[in-house]
């Protein structure tokens, strides 16, 4: 085998690893595997253009090409965010801030616990007795700050 057939055989080998991953990327949708799609297909061209190229610098232009193509990807997801019917789908901390929760064991010194749908929580908020009703401000970790009702 001379060595441009050989170069053209690892030049497939990019490109059908780019198509295998671009395949990928569509089956298992995470908008990560087209960068290295992209990435693996410059790699063939590459190697298309300069048949002699070693295999170190077949990787190297695999690892930069992935580089370059994963901070444009970040930065056009910066500037043109996708919007959604529900931002805060992720985000269970921010679902549950505003939601309302009884005290279950008093709230003393700004320790307590709190119930919350079919669950208790560590609160810290002000002072209150059982069976008070208050609405979560934030979360700290794995607690909820926690603070009264606005009245009626």
């Amino acid at each position: 085998m001379t060595l441009d057939e050989l170069a053209a055989h690892a030049a497939m080998a990019w490109i059908g690893l780019a198509l295998i991953l671009g395949i990928a990327e569509l089956v298992i949708p995470g908008v990560f595997l087209i960068f290295l799609a992209i990435a693996a297909g410059a790699t063939g061209v590459a190697l298309l253009a300069l048949p002699g190229l070693p295999l170190i610098a077949q990787l190297a232009s695999f690892v930069v090409w992935s580089g370059v193509t994963v901070a444009i990807g970040r930065r056009w997801y910066t500037d043109y965010p996708i919007n959604t019917s529900d931002p805060l789908l992720n985000d269970r901390a921010g679902r549950l801030v505003g939601q309302i929760v009884t005290v279950e064991q008093a709230i003393a010194g700004g320790h307590g616990r709190v119930r919350l749908g079919d669950g208790t929580w560590t609160a810290h908020g002000p002072d209150a007795e059982v069976g008070t009703k208050l609405r979560v401000a934030a979360v700290e970790g794995s607690a909820l700050v926690v603070e009264a009702l606005p009245p009626a």
